[in-house]
């Protein structure tokens, strides 16, 4: 009885035996497809980034040639503008002083105004922080210049530059091809406008009479 017992245990330790290789297999593809979907779920973010930054980049607005050619004319504009004005106000006239305060001012406001249209628009562009060759050899002139000369050199720089900001913003008012930017030089030509006359007040014959003290 006892050899006829053998083989069914054999049997049972057979069953036994395929049935903790078929769970082994089972476990060990559990395993090895967790390990993928993990690797998977690892690498999404970086998928996700890459595709969210090519899609904002494509979706910033082309610039012109245009645009930025105005967009760098006006920021050297405004830099020549504040630094030769902090010029005037150590040694330019009375009146030149008060001038010069207000072209800080008005100066300041449209660089901070066009840095907020280039944001909101999203434009891929920077507004220059320094000036070009031709505006640092004027600034270097007015730098070099003292008494008479400096209040005289002022006043016709201011005059010729006032004259081509002017001519600047109509020709982007006009011709330009970005809404937003033609509305903002439209609306800042009168203020221009205005600084050209007071400039051209300051090159009377009684320009360095009333010196700063």
């Amino acid at each position: 009885m006892s050899n006829k017992a053998a083989p069914s245990k054999l049997i049972q330790l057979r069953a036994t035996s395929t049935s903790w290789s078929t769970f082994t297999q089972g476990s060990s593809m559990k395993t090895t497809t967790a390990l993928v979907l993990s690797c998977l779920l690892v690498a999404a973010p970086p998928m996700v980034q890459t595709a969210a930054a090519q899609s904002s980049s494509a979706q910033a607005p082309a610039i012109s040639t245009a645009t930025q050619q105005f967009i760098t004319q006006v920021g050297i504009s405004d830099l020549f503008e504040i630094a030769s004005s902090r010029l005037a106000l150590a040694r330019g006239t009375d009146a030149q002083k008060g001038y010069a305060n207000q072209m800080i001012e008005d100066h300041g406001k449209t660089s901070s105004e066009l840095r907020q249209l280039i944001v909101v628009r999203g434009l891929k562009i920077d507004i220059p922080s320094q000036l070009d060759s031709a505006h640092q050899g004027k600034y270097d002139q007015l730098n070099n210049a003292r008494g008479e000369d400096f209040h005289a050199l002022y006043a016709s720089q201011q005059v010729a530059a006032h004259k081509d900001a002017i001519a600047l913003f109509q020709r982007y008012a006009q011709d330009g091809d970005l809404p937003e930017l033609k509305d903002w030089a439209a609306k800042t030509l009168p203020a221009l406008n205005h600084h050209l006359e007071m400039a051209q007040k300051l090159t009377g014959p009684t320009i360095g009479a009333r010196t700063a003290k």
